[in-house]
């Protein structure tokens, strides 16, 4: 017998002899992986239609449904669309849509000015979700860059994008949303003291009881590239927004940036991106106790779509094992354009 079979018999004679209760001590952690049924029972973690925001583009016109290429299964869609389509949440049990426009560029400018018109598309948009579907819940984003000229979340002056300014602006235009009844304001563009002043400026226009769910760690990501397509921006964008975004490298700044808001009277906080920041997620939850939610923005969905398309992934399941991560890391909700696609598989126990 050679000296490789000898040590193969030697070493299938020790494994033989290994006792495996003794070194488990009979903690068999198998037991409960065993049947669907006991898996069920000591699930720690479910998601659940409650847990999902729906994001929807709105463009000008009537009756459209127009197909944003870099999202596939994504449509922008006209005011009569976006009720349509509330209607259709509803049903699926969606307790909130998050509505951001595509304006006409004429209306667009260097300052966002747009954005205090009260019958801007965002806030007809409102409107006409809340006389047809009164019950859903309507978060409306302040930020300018659907507004501006250049792209940008704030207003432009002299190649700088102008803090105090720009916080004026959208404390005046979260009133107007307000108006048209939003229920939730979501300030997205991570000026300084803008929740302070959003809170202020709401209150004192009677709006006490509409809440402010605050980007409080927006990221300067390269996840937003359909996004910028869906919004109309992509082509206009001059420079970039690692001025006012989150450099991706600092936790600890992000943890700093949201305890500012949570001081200014946010109600709710968001970490944007949210797949590769699960651990931001998880620290703003633990510190300060907050709701707290996370938007799965364009490029992660669009990832996942053509993962699936070309064959590499099976697209349903990396979607809700997503999802399910973000409840695991502290999330009380997920903004997802998924959320059609994943209440429909919870209405079938496929959570």
């Amino acid at each position: 017998m050679g000296e490789n079979s000898r040590n193969t018999a030697a070493g299938l004679k020790v494994a033989a002899e290994i006792d495996v209760d003794e070194i488990t001590g009979h903690r068999r952690m198998r037991r409960s992986r065993g049947a669907d049924w006991s898996r069920r029972m000591v699930r720690e973690t479910r998601l659940t239609v409650d847990d999902l925001i729906w994001p929807i583009f709105i463009i000008p016109g009537t009756n459209i449904l127009e197909p944003i290429d870099a999202m596939p299964g994504v449509n922008r869609m006209t005011v009569d669309k976006a009720v349509e389509a509330a209607k259709m949440a509803a049903d699926l049990g969606i307790p909130a849509l998050a509505t951001f426009p595509n304006v006409e560029m004429e209306k667009r400018d260097e300052t966002g000015s747009h954005i205090l018109e009260p019958d801007n598309l965002i806030n007809q948009t409102t409107r006409a979700i809340k006389k047809a579907v009164p019950n859903i819940g309507i978060i409306t984003d302040v930020a300018l860059d659907p507004f501006t000229s250049h792209g940008h979340d704030g207003i432009l002056r002299d190649g700088e994008i102008v803090n105090d300014e720009t916080v004026r602006q959208i404390a005046a235009g979260a009133v107007h949303q307000a108006d048209a009844g939003a229920d939730i304001i979501s300030p997205s563009d991570m000026m300084d003291g803008r929740i302070g002043a959003i809170r202020r400026a709401l209150d004192a226009a009677g709006h006490q009881s509409v809440s402010i769910m605050s980007y409080a760690t927006k990221f300067a990501s390269a996840c937003y590239g359909p996004y910028r397509e869906a919004i109309g921006t992509s082509g206009l964008l001059k420079g970039d927004k690692r001025t006012y975004y989150l450099d991706p490298s600092n936790a600890m700044e992000a943890i700093r940036d949201a305890g500012l808001d949570v001081e200014e009277g946010a109600d709710m906080l968001m970490v944007k991106p949210g797949m590769v920041y699960l651990d931001i997620c998880r620290a703003l939850k633990d510190t300060y106790g907050l709701p707290t939610f996370a938007y799965q923005v364009s490029g992660e969905y669009s990832m996942i779509k053509a993962g699936h398309a070309a064959g590499y992934i099976d697209g349903e399941r990396i979607m809700m094992e997503k999802l399910l991560a973000f409840k695991r890391a502290g999330c009380d909700g997920i903004l997802t354009y998924f959320a059609p696609e994943a209440a429909k598989l919870i209405a079938k126990g496929l959570g």
